[in-house]
C-alpha cells in the first residue's frame, strides 16, 4: 500500500465531491489548495515538484494508513507549519536527552557561578579535634613507667594471697622500675609490718596500702617553686650534667613564667657546648624575651655577673641562668661551678635564690651520684626530672625523694611547654596507678 506525505492532504481527491464534510468545513487557505488540484495536470505538476520534500517528510513521519483528513486536522497541520516558520528563529529548546543534560550543566555551572563567593563563606563545619586533658597527658607520659609500677604490680596482687612469694615478686618489681634498693627495702618492711599485724585481707588490699606508702614517700618533696623577690630579680641558676635537657627545660620555664605576668630574662652562661648560646636566643626571640650572652668562650662568672646587673637595673622579675654541662666526677668543673655562685653573690647576697638540678629520669640510679655531688658543690635547692615519658625507669623519683628530701619542683612528660608540670605528689600516684586502670 502506497504512503502518503504531509502534502497529499491538501491534495483534491478525486471522490472529495462525495465527502461533504470536507466541503463544509474548509478554510480559506484549504479551498484554494483544492482548486488547484482539481485538474489531474496540475496534481501530477504538484507531484513531481514536491517529490523531494515529500520523501523526506514521509522518511520522518510514522506509518499511517490513508485516510481522508478532517477539516481540524487540515487547521492544524497549517497551525504547526506557521509555528515552526515562526520559531526557527527563536533559540532551540533541548528536546534529545543528551541536550537535556548539556543544559543542566550549564545551569549548574552558571548557578555555582553566581553563588561561590555565597558558598566558599559558608564551608561545611569540620569536627574539632579532641584537646587532651592535663591529667591525661600525665597518665600518657608516664605511660612506660607504669607498665612496672602500674599494670606490673596489678597482675601481682589480683587474686594472689598474702605470703613470702608474693613480697618477694614485689621486691623484684620495684627494683625493675629504679625505685632502688634502699628505698625498697623501707617500703617492703612498711607493708610486712602491716600483714603481720593483720590488718589486710587479701592482696588487694596490701595494693592499695602500697600506693598511700608510695605517696607518703613523695608527698615531703611536692614543693612547688614560686619566683618571688621583692628585692630585685629572682635569680634561678640551673645546673647538670650534659645533655639532661636544661636548655630546654630553661625556655618551658620561662615561657610559662611569662604567662603568669612576669617579666623574664635569660643568661646564656653555658659558654663551651657548640651552639648553646644560639639555641638560648632563639627561645628568646621567640618569646620576646631579652638574652645575656657573650661569644663562645668566654668566662661564664663573667657573663652571668652582666646578667645580674642588667636584670636588676631593667627591674626584671626573674632571671634564669643557664651553665655549662658538667660530669659530676670532674672536680675542677665543679670548682668552676662554685665561682659562678660566688660571683653572682657580690651582687646580691640571696642570689642565687634557687639552684636547680635537672636530672635525667633514663639515667636511673646515676641519678642519685649527680644528685649526691652537685649537692655538695653548690647545695641544691631544687629539682627538675625531665624525660619520664621516654624511659621506664621514673621509679628513681621514689629513691631521690627518700635519699635527698630536696624540693621534686617540675617534671617533665613530654615535649611542649605544657608537658614541663609543677611536681604534685598525688597527681604523681594517680597518673601512675590510673594508666593500668584505664588499660587493664
Amino acid at each position: 500500500m502506497a504512503k502518503k506525505g504531509l502534502f497529499s492532504w491538501f491534495r483534491k481527491d478525486t471522490d472529495a465531491e462525495t465527502k461533504p464534510e470536507l466541503q463544509q468545513s474548509t478554510s480559506a487557505s484549504a479551498e484554494t489548495a483544492c482548486e488547484v488540484a482539481e485538474t489531474d495536470a496540475a496534481a501530477t505538476t504538484a507531484d513531481t515538484n514536491t517529490a523531494v520534500p515529500m520523501a523526506e517528510a514521509e522518511q520522518d513521519l510514522p506509518d499511517r494508513e490513508p485516510e481522508s483528513p478532517d477539516a481540524d486536522d487540515v487547521a492544524e497541520a497549517a497551525s504547526v507549519t506557521d509555528d515552526h516558520a515562526v520559531g526557527a528563529d527563536d533559540e532551540v529548546t533541548a528536546t534529545t536527552p543528551a541536550e537535556a543534560s548539556a543544559a543542566a550543566h550549564v545551569a549548574a555551572v552558571k548557578a555555582s557561578d553566581e553563588h561561590g563567593e555565597e558558598l566558599e563563606q559558608q564551608p561545611e563545619p569540620q569536627a574539632k579535634p579532641h584537646k587532651e586533658g592535663l591529667f591525661a597527658r600525665l597518665k600518657r607520659g608516664l605511660m612506660r613507667t607504669s607498665e612496672n609500677i602500674g599494670s606490673g604490680f596489678i597482675g601481682l596482687f589480683r587474686g594472689k594471697k598474702i605470703d613470702g612469694d608474693l613480697f618477694e615478686a614485689l621486691e623484684e618489681q620495684l627494683l625493675t622500675a629504679d625505685v632502688g634498693v634502699e628505698t625498697t627495702r623501707k617500703l617492703i618492711d612498711s607493708l610486712t609490718e602491716h600483714a603481720s599485724r593483720k590488718q589486710l585481707k587479701d592482696a588487694e588490699a596490701l595494693y592499695t596500702l602500697m600506693q598511700q606508702e608510695m605517696l607518703a614517700t613523695l608527698e615531703p618533696v611536692s614543693q612547688p617553686l614560686i619566683p618571688e623577690n621583692t628585692a630585685g630579680p629572682f635569680v634561678i641558676l640551673m645546673v647538670g650534667v650534659n645533655g639532661v635537657g636544661k636548655t630546654t627545660t630553661i625556655g618551658k620555664l620561662a615561657k610559662q613564667y611569662q604567662r603568669q605576668g612576669k617579666s623574664v630574662m635569660l643568661a646564656a652562661g653555658d659558654t663551651f657546648r657548640a651552639a648553646a648560646v644560639e639555641q638560648l636566643q632563639v627561645w628568646g626571640q621567640r618569646n620576646n624575651i631579652p638574652v645575656i650572652a657573650q661569644h663562645t668562650g668566654a668566662d661564664s662568672a663573667s657573663v652571668l655577673f652582666d646578667a645580674l646587673q642588667a636584670a636588676k637595673s631593667r627591674k626584671v622579675d626573674v632571671l634564669i641562668a643557664d651553665t655549662a654541662g658538667r660530669l659530676q666526677n670532674k672536680a675542677h668543673l665543679m670548682d668552676e661551678l662554685k665561682k659562678v655562685v660566688r660571683v653572682m653573690k657580690k651582687l646580691d647576697d640571696a642570689a642565687p635564690h634557687e639552684v636547680m638540678l635537672t636530672l635525667d629520669a633514663s639515667t636511673g640510679q646515676n641519678a642519685i651520684s649527680q644528685a649526691q655531688l652537685f649537692h655538695e658543690a653548690v647545695g641544691i635547692s631544687g629539682i627538675t626530672i625531665s624525660k619520664l615519658d621516654g624511659t621506664a625507669k621514673g621509679g628513681v623519683i621514689f629513691a631521690i625523694a627518700d635519699k635527698f628530701a630536696i624540693p621534686i619542683r617540675y617534671i617533665g612528660v613530654g615535649e611542649q611547654i605544657d608537658d614541663l608540670r609543677t611536681f604534685n605528689a598525688k597527681d604523681f600516684i594517680d597518673a601512675l596507678f590510673s594508666q593500668e586502670k584505664t588499660d587493664s
